[in-house]
């Protein structure tokens, strides 16, 4: 099963808006080694990060993050090794326009 480190997705998604950081192409399985999310504001922000499985519409069991702080001017990574499966798909959102997400990890052909 080759495989190959990569960026997976960047999202700097509108305020208070669902956003697609990262589908699992068909045929694919990944690994997300970790997500960092900047916040390139003073004030702070909130965000939420969800796993929705075979892009199921979200629900309240998909997330991994809700309405978490964010300082302004500061940086979250998050280290999680999450496995995915084929269409999967994690979602991003924040509280203003002035945050950015990055998912890095592994795509399994």
């Amino acid at each position: 099963m080759p495989f190959s480190y990569k960026v997976l997705g960047q999202s700097n998604p509108s305020a208070t808006t669902n956003t697609t950081l990262y589908t699992v192409p068909a045929g694919n399985s990944a690994v997300i080694s970790s997500i960092t999310i900047c916040n390139q504001a003073s004030s702070n922000a909130t965000i939420r990060l969800a796993v929705r499985p075979a892009g199921a519409a979200i629900s309240a069991q998909h997330y991994i993050a809700y309405d978490t702080l964010i300082s302004g001017n500061d940086l979250l990574t998050i280290s999680i090794g999450i496995s995915l499966a084929a269409t999967d798909v994690i979602t991003c959102y924040a509280s203003t326009s002035t945050v950015s997400f990055s998912a890095f990890g592994s795509e399994i052909t």
